[in-house]
């Protein structure tokens, strides 16, 4: 009896283990495998490995224990890391063009460093921000990474915030699209549907003929896509990189990128620019630390609709900082992109697990 307690001890040891590992972030989840075999049938009788009591002994647990505490504690968390995402690109719209997009991306990039120390896990060395197992995918989200951020940047420059949120948040959308191109995924009636209705809020946002587009709208739409690319990468690497090398990737890649484009246009900040330029990039980096204290509390797939909190932030600015205005096709276009896009994310995970398996997810303007 002792040594069968004793294996069930660690079991439960060796799960919650798997199961922080699986939420380990950016945005940003490495056990699926884990989850599976934990819940496969086994061959013999057809029943969970564990056993309905073994799931309903950690149902009441859930229910009983500082568990749930530690779940709210964890979206509560993700709400305030999306707000620090929000904040940031509220600071980058403050600069209001006086800088180019190339040389605010290229600091953001540099002060978002500042975010490693506590991504960093003992086991992990400094190289490993740019030495990666899948060089190639490391690129890719690099590359990503930097067209994502000036895309952003030149987004919520020209564009309303909720306005550029909105095509933004294109990228689940996005990312059901690419999935079928590179991945060889298969798309049910459902995510094609919320594709086509997440288009349509496009259409009602933009509204084109009857309402001058700009480049910011292709940027945002552009930045969209850059994250969507970003994601596909995440998913294909899997459980095989660390969080380190991931969150390395999508920062250093906008730094190299912006450090060469700046150049020729380089303007030296002033005072009132540089405590911009800190805002945005500061904020950056304590988002993805409060992404990775709320995936240590909640499951990943808890945190991630909390980045649609992103829209409300981008309202509320839009309204007291920028004079922003929104008319009613255009708040009927956001709620049909929102919706889409949620309901797509939803859909993702239920199909794929594909939130769980990635260790890096970061917001709309860190792409």
């Amino acid at each position: 009896m002792r040594a069968k307690a004793n294996r069930a001890r660690k079991t439960d040891a060796r799960i919650r283990e798997l199961d922080l590992r699986a939420a380990d972030v950016t945005h940003g989840i490495a056990a699926p495998l884990a989850f599976a075999h934990r819940w496969a049938p086994t061959k013999r009788t057809g029943q969970p490995r564990y056993g309905a009591s073994y799931a309903a002994s950690c149902h009441n647990r859930a229910a009983l224990t500082p568990g749930n505490a530690h779940v709210i504690k964890g979206v509560l968390l993700g709400f305030a890391c999306y707000a620090a995402y929000a904040c940031s690109d509220a600071f980058v719209k403050l600069l209001e063009g006086s800088l180019p997009a190339y040389e605010a991306v290229f600091f953001g990039a540099v002060l978002a460093l500042a975010a490693l120390p506590f991504l960093k896990k003992s086991g992990d060395r400094w190289r490993e921000v740019v030495v990666s197992k899948r060089p190639g995918l490391w690129l890719l989200r690099a590359l990503a990474g930097a067209i994502g951020n000036v895309s952003a940047v030149m987004a919520f420059t020209a564009l309303p915030m909720a306005e550029a949120f909105a095509l933004i948040f294109l990228l689940p959308i996005f990312v059901t699209i690419l999935s079928v191109i590179f991945l060889k995924e298969h798309v049910g009636w459902r995510r094609w549907s919320a594709v086509i209705v997440g288009f349509l809020g496009v259409l009602v946002v933009l509204r084109p003929g009857f309402r001058q587009l700009g480049p910011g709208h292709a940027a945002a739409i552009v930045c969209g896509i850059a994250g969507a690319l970003s994601i596909i990468a995440l998913r294909m690497a899997g459980p095989h990189e660390k969080r380190i090398t991931l969150y390395g990737a999508g920062v250093i890649g906008p730094m190299i990128a912006g450090a060469v484009l700046m150049l020729p246009a380089f303007v030296w900040p002033d005072a009132h620019q540089w405590f911009l330029l800190l805002g945005y990039g500061l904020l950056a980096a304590a988002g993805a630390v409060l992404l990775m204290l709320a995936t240590q509390n909640a499951p990943a797939n808890r945190i991630a609709p909390t980045q649609y909190s992103q829209m409300l932030w981008a309202i509320v600015f839009g309204y007291f900082l920028f004079n922003d205005t929104l008319d009613w096709p255009m708040l009927i276009g956001i709620a049909l992109i929102l919706g889409a896009g949620l309901f797509t994310f939803v859909r993702e995970e239920k199909k794929t697990n594909w939130w769980r398996r990635t260790k890096v997810v970061g917001g709309a303007g860190s792409a």
